[in-house]
């Protein structure tokens, strides 16, 4: 059986730095209380007129140039994102255009900072079913324009990014191994952004107090948090009769460096074997994984026949891992 591969990544950062020490100037923190809770030192910050769409489509075409495709040639574009230029079209739609990928068709999932795993598994089920030969899942996120600047609850931890992936059906040794995605629906109280939608109308006339900014109980959405995660992680491993030592990279959703520490301690996978970026460029939502994974890519930490495990969390609660052998 052929399984789906990733042959190339990219990935996009915008160029203003948001220090821990401009955020000093801006709110009741330092960088010292920043660090020791996120382990966030600096974060990416869209430039006015910098938006989401424009974040994927150069993650995108470094993607592309590194598979060796040409955007007309992709069936499928998918783009993973709660913070998309409108509320539709399709963010993916935009990407589509600035690509002139006239074959593809393009859609956006919304599954917050688990969104590039659970476009993996969309992306997975199309080219085993042969529908598309070639896919690109791009995650992106302008957070900085949903965040509160004066809640320091919230605006240290979020950065804006983008990170994509050509994925094509490959050879039986390597490829996707196994996707495992969960959702629970009762915790949405917990992360969650109003924004305008049905329960906050533009006209005012919602049964919600209107707030467009992203809304998060911290220790409670930690607890949760950790515990899923390595849930999941080993649900993979055992659907693929694998344990912690056979994993050559933990690539994990860069939330919180406490988060990404706790998790690897319980699935037994040691530090230098976690590839972590949080201090560099913040959460970046459903940007997270593909930056750290074209990141450790292009290092060369990444080699053939590694076996790679992504997880993450997010709002929703959404949630899940995917093992992959490159």
């Amino acid at each position: 059986m052929k399984r789906t591969c990733i042959t190339g990544t990219g990935s996009y950062l915008p160029e203003k730095i948001l220090t821990n020490a401009d955020l000093e100037k801006m709110v009741d923190t330092s960088d010292e209380w920043i660090t020791t809770r996120t382990g966030i030192r600096e974060r990416r910050i869209a430039a006015e007129g910098e938006h989401t769409s424009d974040l994927a489509t150069e993650a995108a075409r470094r993607a592309l140039t590194m598979a060796g495709v040409a955007p007309e040639e992709l069936d499928l574009i998918i783009v993973a994102t709660v913070t998309g230029d409108f509320s539709w079209p399709a963010t993916a739609c935009l990407v589509q255009h600035n690509l002139q990928a006239k074959r593809a068709f393009a859609f956006d999932i919304s599954a917050a900072c688990s969104g590039f795993l659970y476009g993996l598994s969309i992306a997975d089920s199309y080219l085993r079913a042969g529908t598309a030969k070639k896919v690109l899942l791009i995650g992106a996120e302008v957070f900085s324009r949903i965040v509160d600047w004066k809640d320091r609850g919230t605006c240290i931890l979020f950065g804006d990014g983008a990170g994509a992936a050509v994925l094509e059906t490959g050879g039986e040794d390597r490829g996707l191994l196994s996707c495992h995605l969960h959702t629970e629906g009762g915790c949405w109280p917990l992360l969650y952004q109003m924004g305008q939608g049905s329960r906050n109308p533009a006209d005012g006339g919602g049964c919600e107090p209107s707030n467009p900014f992203v809304q998060m109980q911290g220790n409670e959405v930690f607890k949760v948090a950790v515990r899923s995660l390595c849930e999941a992680g080993e649900e993979a491993l055992v659907a693929n009769k694998m344990a912690a030592a056979d994993v050559d990279l933990l690539i994990p959703h860069q939330a919180n460096r406490r988060i990404l520490e706790a998790t690897a301690k319980r699935l037994g996978i040691p530090p230098e074997r976690v590839v972590v970026n949080v201090d560099r460029v913040g959460n970046t939502s459903a940007a997270s994984i593909p930056i750290a994974l074209d990141e450790a890519h292009r290092s060369g930490r990444v080699k053939q026949g590694d076996v790679l495990l992504l997880n993450a969390f997010g709002g929703g609660f959404t949630w899940g891992a995917v093992l992959l052998r490159w």
